[in-house]
């Protein structure tokens, strides 16, 4: 369920929005709060269900982080930092990417990890003063990811 735009050569929006799973795991609230209405009345029982499964599955997405590259600024999540302050972007997919989510995780670095999400951008932090080495961001498409940070660099 992702959301990906490129409006220009350095504009890039991506909502890592839950995965196909977690959006199935949601939408079992729905038949057990109709299981526990139903005793009751068996119309606002599938009505109360039906409208807490879409709720439910609307909240996930909803607060689901959004990564964007634009106005010479990378935001993942809620952070965001601008471009001169960041090294070369590295797209990592497959066996790196998992390496780099897992046993190879900066401790250091800002993390927006999404399980579900295969790729990660790795993007060095290059300010002396920012405590984050780093930045790892989950993407569905972490070459066009890691190509705007570096377009976006070069319009710096």
């Amino acid at each position: 369920m992702a959301t990906t735009r490129v409006h220009s050569a350095a504009d890039y929006r991506e909502r890592l929005g839950p995965s196909l799973w977690v959006i199935v795991s949601a939408a079992v609230v729905a038949p057990m709060a109709a299981l526990v209405l139903a005793p009751i009345d068996t119309t606002v029982a599938l009505t109360v269900g039906a409208a807490i499964g879409v709720i439910a599955i609307a909240l996930l997405v909803w607060v689901s982080p959004v990564v964007r590259v634009s106005d010479g600024r990378v935001m993942a999540g809620r952070a965001w930092i601008a471009t001169g302050y960041l090294g070369e972007p590295v797209a990592l997919t497959g066996e790196d990417a998992r390496f780099a989510r897992g046993p190879g995780l900066d401790a250091t670095a800002w993390h927006v990890i999404r399980g579900g999400i295969d790729g990660v951008v790795v993007v060095p932090v290059i300010d002396p003063d920012d405590p984050a080495r780093a930045w790892v961001i989950s993407s569905r498409t972490p070459d066009r990811l890691a190509a705007a940070i570096s377009r976006a660099q070069a319009g710096r």
